[in-house]
């Protein structure tokens, strides 16, 4: 009986290099991390590739220039859609009170500040991108739209006193987007437990009027 040598016919191992190239997701998040620290113009197909551990022809590839790449790391980055489903599950039926308070505190313990990094938004040194930014205000809108369907199913069920529930919900999340943007821009952490007791409190108060 004649041996078969098995070592010619085995697979051939993984070289090191094939081992460390990256797919279109190490290249995206690189990407979004330079673009959001940096903004678009000062960013380039290079220096993604130094921080992703590959060359431009893969770049090319998976996103075919650099606004291809952009608006990918974009896309990827500035979405509200978790956050919105949460807000949106936890607070759409029952008491309209108790709704309140969820929206208030999944807001302030759970905003994606990540979605709002200025490099996100800057094409060019001063021009917005405006695919970016259609994008996040319409997110924003189903936020305030989260809110003034609490606000409606209380004032309309006698919880709440008689008011325009979207500028109710206008001032609820100005007073919470308040508190997320001085932890965002200047890096004022506060007290979250104390904050989240304030607005609840003044919010109700004001919402259910005079006793």
């Amino acid at each position: 009986m004649c041996e078969i040598n098995v070592s010619s016919q085995a697979p051939k191992s993984t070289s090191s290099a094939q081992k460390r190239k990256p797919g279109s997701a190490a290249i995206l998040e690189a990407a979004a991390k330079l673009f959001a620290e940096r903004g678009y113009a000062n960013v380039s197909i290079r220096d993604v590739c130094r921080d992703a551990n590959t060359s431009p022809p893969m770049v090319y590839y998976y996103f075919k220039d650099k606004k291809g790449l952009f608006d990918a790391a974009v896309s990827q980055r500035v979405s509200l859609g978790g956050f919105i489903s949460r807000l949106r599950e936890r607070t759409k039926t029952g008491d309209a009170a108790r709704s309140v308070k969820t929206f208030i505190d999944i807001y302030l313990s759970s905003f994606p500040t990540q979605a709002f990094q200025p490099g996100l938004y800057l094409i060019e040194t001063a021009k917005l991108d405006h695919a970016s930014a259609v994008k996040i205000s319409e997110q924003l809108d189903e936020v305030r739209g989260i809110a003034t369907s609490i606000i409606e199913r209380g004032v309309g069920d006698g919880t709440f006193r008689k008011t325009d529930p979207e500028s109710a919900a206008d001032c609820l999340i100005g007073m919470l987007n308040h508190v997320v943007f001085q932890q965002f821009h200047f890096s004022k952490l506060g007290d979250l437990k104390k904050w989240k007791r304030f607005i609840t409190e003044f919010f109700l108060s004001a919402m259910r009027g005079p006793s």
